[in-house]
């Protein structure tokens, strides 16, 4: 019997699939951790002067070190870094008041969809396909998912047509729906929303009175140069008028994604614009139940976002870590989304941005007929027979929602770049062998 090793693609997780830690981060957090080093008189010897200077700084944030809860919406030092940054990315202010920050950014998800639903009648219209997350915590809260389904011929893009129909069709059903989520870039899609995109969804929130839940958790992962990230409050803002100061949106960011990948490390926050004073009083209130964030993750937060600067001692290593990684992330999407369009009834976009590509896989009418006799759904066929024969996890499309007949499987861009060509190679050769298997004469043909 063959040992096949396992290449975990199935899940966002970058460390462990080799992405190293960014330096000055963890040397801030172990001096955190273990402040007795910065009485240590060859402390410097080890660490440089700033991540000496940000340990103490942090230190002196807290009401008793890293062991001490927080303020139940986050420590106020590092939600005011945190409202420089978005100031410094939007160009409008940011109020710290505003912004919670939260055990990573799923946390913060949880605890709006817990503020907005208040039964089954209760939607909440959320992109197809879609981050588990949104389907399993409405689930979980007894509300109701309304899907809008992305257009894959479009590059997964966002049409409010259907938008519309989404909406009416619910609404015929006795559903009032509540809130729309954007992800973006998208999870599982890879795709960027334009500055016109965005507009237009905000334009629609405000027509249907929708709270907008912008899951912007990938805002750092962008592989390409036509469609930069732009938050959807800054369009927001940009726009002017009655909208920009009436539209309730809340916006989510973590340190899980991006070049930094410290999924263990649970920090998140989130940002509400427009939400009225009583609402947040409420929102505060759920989040009181978790009495504190994760404390180490709110530092790791904050040195998200406030990294070292130029001059700083640090500074040059952190650019050289951080642009390396995201420089070998573009070149993984590419050689990713290559692979898969060079296979036989594969097709696939590229993958503008976050961690992940999402090929559509034309399965034959037999291996559809074999599935269902082996009593799986057919892309889950497919994945469980790929990871048998190459031991390459997946994802089946189906576990994200699609169209009715269309079958996809997602998978991470995040193997070691030295790996890639092998692990593609690995995949042609069994979906050729799979098609070979399951075509009748002549088969498909590519599109």
């Amino acid at each position: 019997m063959i040992l096949l090793q396992i290449i975990f693609t199935n899940v966002g997780n970058p460390h462990a699939l080799g992405q190293k830690p960014l330096t000055f981060p963890r040397q801030v957090v172990a001096l955190c951790q273990a402040p007795f080093l910065l009485d240590d008189p060859n402390v410097e010897l080890v660490f440089p002067a700033d991540a000496i200077a940000r340990a103490k700084h942090y230190l002196s944030l807290t009401s008793g070190g890293l062991g001490a809860y927080s303020d139940a919406h986050g420590i106020p030092g590092i939600r005011k870094e945190v409202s420089e940054f978005i100031e410094r990315r939007d160009g409008y202010p940011s109020d710290p008041e505003h912004i919670f920050l939260t055990g990573g950014a799923s946390i913060g998800v949880m605890q709006i969809l817990n503020c907005i639903i208040r039964g089954e009648l209760d939607g909440i219209l959320v992109p197809v396909p879609q981050y588990p997350l949104y389907s399993a915590t409405i689930s979980l809260l007894g509300g109701s998912l309304v899907p809008y389904y992305l257009e894959e011929t479009a590059n997964w893009g966002l049409d409010i047509v259907n938008l519309r129909q989404s909406v009416a069709q619910a609404r015929s059903q006795g559903i009032t729906v509540r809130a729309m989520v954007i992800i973006n870039p998208g999870n599982p899609t890879g795709q960027c929303l334009s500055e016109a995109n965005l507009k237009e969804v905000l334009q629609f929130c405000y027509q249907n009175n929708l709270v907008l839940l912008g899951d912007e958790v990938y805002q750092q992962n962008i592989y390409q140069d036509e469609r930069p990230f732009i938050s959807a409050r800054k369009v927001l803002m940009d726009m002017g008028g009655n909208i920009s100061k009436e539209l309730q949106l809340v916006s989510f960011h973590t340190v899980s994604k991006g070049y930094w990948g410290e999924c263990g490390q649970r920090g998140g926050y989130f940002e509400m614009t427009n939400i009225p004073p009583k609402t947040a009083e409420e929102i505060y209130k759920v989040t009181c139940t978790s009495h504190s964030p994760n404390v180490p993750g709110q530092i790791f937060l904050g040195l998200m976002v406030n990294p070292p600067k130029p001059g700083d001692i640090s500074y040059e290593r952190f650019v050289r870590e951080s642009k390396g990684i995201l420089e070998s992330l573009r070149r993984r999407a590419q050689i990713v989304t290559d692979g898969f369009n060079s296979c036989r009834n594969v097709i696939c976009n590229f993958t503008e941005g976050a961690m992940y590509s999402f090929p559509q896989i034309r399965l034959p009418p037999k291996a559809i007929e074999a599935a269902k006799n082996a009593g799986k759904v057919p892309d889950v066929f497919y994945c469980l027979k790929l990871l048998e024969a190459t031991g390459i996890s997946t994802v089946p499309g189906s576990g994200f929602g699609q169209k009715e007949g269309v079958f996809h499987l997602r998978t991470t861009i995040l193997p070691a770049e030295e790996d890639m060509p092998a692990i593609m190679a690995s995949f042609k050769k069994f979906n050729d062998d799979f098609m070979k298997q399951y075509e009748d004469y002549g088969g498909y043909l590519r599109m």
